[in-house]
């Protein structure tokens, strides 16, 4: 149980400093409570005193799957939609993946307990690093609208996104404001966040937009 608070902490450590809202108690607990778990399945010689010894059928893979199971429901917990992004999905493996560290911990697998340990805090911390150098499209979701009467036409906006590096898919039109603004909503692409800016500042300088909203999508 102790090796499994050690382990707990240390990956709950790092989601924390990371502002994680599952952080360094949330992990430690998961790990130590899939421990100790594990512990009442493993050694149920010691309690189970109801039949012969040789009646008991032990199968400490069943209170490993059951705390599989129950640790799915604390990782939704954590996994929050804003807007059009989804995040806390690597808050949500990381509490799964500390269950799954409890368990070695709780059937004395104590090398592969700290060899998963290392291996996660590498994967959170080291591959933050790489993830962050990594070629990778931008998508957004823009949202823009204009004065009725100014309302710039479709194909005009479309040239506009194009000239600002931007692709585009998945148009609506609404009118808001009660009728006095035109708004379309699309989904955008670029190949770097630079084109958010550059688009930012060519709706700016229009003063037909009555406004404009482009949010990043992010997992």
């Amino acid at each position: 149980m102790l090796v499994a608070l050690v382990a707990g902490g240390l990956i709950g450590f790092e989601r924390s400093y990371h502002g994680r809202p599952a952080g360094f108690r949330t992990h430690t607990l998961v790990c130590l409570a899939s421990a100790v778990l594990m512990v009442g399945a493993v050694y149920q010689t010691l309690w189970f005193t109801a039949a012969p010894i040789e009646a008991l059928r032990i199968d400490p893979t069943r209170m490993a799957q059951g705390i599989m199971t129950g640790i799915g429901f604390l990782g939704a917990g954590v996994i929050l939609k804003e807007g059009f992004s989804v995040r806390g999905l690597t808050t949500a493996a990381s509490i799964w993946i500390t269950a799954a560290i409890g368990v070695l911990a709780g059937v004395g697998f104590y090398f592969a307990a700290a060899a998963a340990v290392l291996l996660t805090l590498g994967t959170l911390a080291g591959f933050r690093y790489i993830e962050a150098r990594m070629p990778r499209r931008y998508f957004a979701h823009l949202s823009v609208s204009f004065a009725r009467e100014q309302a710039m036409p479709w194909p005009e906006v479309h040239k506009l996104l194009t000239q600002q590096g931007f692709s585009v898919a998945n148009v609506g039109y609404k009118l808001v404001e009660a009728g006095q603004a035109l708004e379309y909503r699309m989904a955008v692409r670029a190949r770097d966040s630079a084109s958010a800016r550059r688009l930012t500042e060519a709706l700016l300088a229009l003063p037909a937009v009555r406004g404009f909203e482009i949010v990043p999508t992010a997992d």
